[in-house]
């Protein structure tokens, strides 16, 4: 059975925008020997849905596959078909959130308000995307961590790299989206690995 990210907290997703389904199995290999237990791929690259089925079929033994920039139900069905296990959205869509949660897939919808977020939690998400993730910060993830129920773990992406991972960790996310200080389309499986062990490095010592 393929692992999922529901039992424990996510930790650093990677975020491989841009990838072909040419190079997302060396990508995504690299990353999965790094130590990544999750892999997104948004769904405005290339052949998204092949990737992703590449992808699973490669490394969905060992972490979690997942579909990103996901916006309708459709897509949530398609990315299932595909071997997706979480649901990565740039906004609070409950249609969305309803759709992964009844396929038993994990939703991460984007929030960047406390109002997106409780909606985001009533829908069923237990997952919250902070996107993006400089205008809440960490001040203001501690905020919402104060009033969100202890079950929902907040995760901040757009803007986290090498320089202010570690703060995040620090101030109590449940993991991070990782996207162009990783991944740059045409980097080679190498060149991402050193950078994977990197922030796994960072984020493993800072990490609550």
């Amino acid at each position: 059975m393929s692992p999922t990210a529901t039992a424990t907290a996510t930790g650093l997703i990677a975020i491989l925008r841009g990838i072909t389904p040419e190079d997302v199995v060396a990508v995504g290999s690299a990353l999965a020997d790094a130590g990544f237990a999750a892999i997104e791929v948004p769904l405005n690259s290339p052949r998204p849905f092949e990737s992703i089925e590449r992808l699973a079929a490669a490394v969905g033994d060992v972490c979690v596959v997942g579909a990103g920039t996901v916006l309708s139900v459709d897509d949530v069905i398609r990315a299932e078909a595909a071997g997706s296990r979480i649901i990565v959205s740039p906004n609070t869509d409950v249609d969305v959130i309803g759709a992964a949660v009844a396929r038993n897939l994990r939703p991460y919808p984007g929030a960047a308000t406390p109002t997106e977020a409780f909606l985001a939690v009533g829908a069923g998400a237990r997952s919250v995307k902070l996107f993006p993730s400089d205008s809440v910060g960490t001040a203001g993830m501690k905020a919402w961590r104060a009033v969100l129920p202890p079950d929902v773990e907040l995760l901040p992406v757009g803007g986290v790299d090498r320089t202010n991972l570690a703060e995040w960790a620090a101030a109590g996310a449940g993991g991070a989206g990782l996207g162009t200080c990783l991944y740059r389309p045409g980097d080679s499986a190498d060149a991402v690995r050193d950078r994977a062990l990197t922030l796994l490095d960072i984020w493993s010592a800072d990490a609550a």
